[in-house]
């Protein structure tokens, strides 16, 4: 691979990945895949949650969901050993791949001849990896160091989309304890401080966490408008 093709697709997929949230960005990198990496005809992004569970998200194509399933169920191919294990995994020719004898043939029967699975991201919610794919024999003998930067580009991309999803979740955690407090000074008369300790004495007695006590009291009373008065 030519130092060239290497920082003309960077260039690519740097502009081609736009921050975003999570599941935008995840469908952007399987677009993003197809698009630039040479002989990639389909994309999809493999989650193994912190339980084990393994899901599909993402697919350029739902016939990569059926794939990508086969693979989970028979523990086996290139999809299930990329997330399951550190390993970049490149199989030139589905059929005649001795790792893979169970699911290179149903892969082989849905067309598909040629498969790559590159780790993305590990983080205490998961691992995740990217799945390319293509109808062709030896599609990816040379994609190695190619498909080594797009999925750092992917996973930086990925770890600013959790930043994302986590200032909003703050920020909505912090308009609805807002909004809870504002509840109890009306209800009650309290001042801001003495509404917000009556809020945190509710989560502590009832051992609930503050934001989803506060969820249920604004959740309460939008159930009942004009009566909470």
């Amino acid at each position: 691979m030519s130092d060239e093709r290497l920082l003309d697709a960077a260039k690519r997929l740097a502009g081609r990945l736009t921050p975003g949230d999570l599941d935008r960005t995840l469908r952007e990198i399987t677009a993003a895949a197809v698009e630039v990496l040479p002989n990639v005809e389909l994309s999809s992004i493999t989650i193994r949650h912190a339980d084990g569970t393994l899901a599909t998200v993402a697919p350029t194509d739902e016939l990569l969901v059926r794939v990508d399933a086969r693979q989970y169920e028979l523990r086996e191919g290139p999809c299930y050993y990329a997330v399951t294990t550190d390993e970049h995994v490149i199989s030139s020719d589905l059929g005649a791949d001795e790792r893979f004898p169970r699911y290179g043939a149903m892969a082989v029967a849905e067309g598909l001849r040629a498969q790559v699975g590159v780790r993305l991201f590990d983080s205490p919610r998961g691992n995740g990896a990217l799945n390319l794919y293509s109808r062709r024999v030896g599609a990816f003998d040379d994609l190695h160091s190619l498909s080594a930067l797009f999925a750092h580009q992917a996973a930086q991309a990925i770890a600013y989309a959790h930043e994302i999803e986590g200032l909003g979740e703050a920020v909505r955690t912090r308009t609805t304890i807002g909004q809870a407090v504002g509840i109890l000074m009306e209800r009650y008369q309290l001042n801001e401080e003495r509404a917000f300790a009556f809020l945190q004495r509710l989560s502590s007695h009832r051992n609930v966490k503050l934001r989803l006590v506060a969820k249920e009291l604004v959740d309460d009373v939008a159930a009942r408008p004009g009566q909470d008065r």
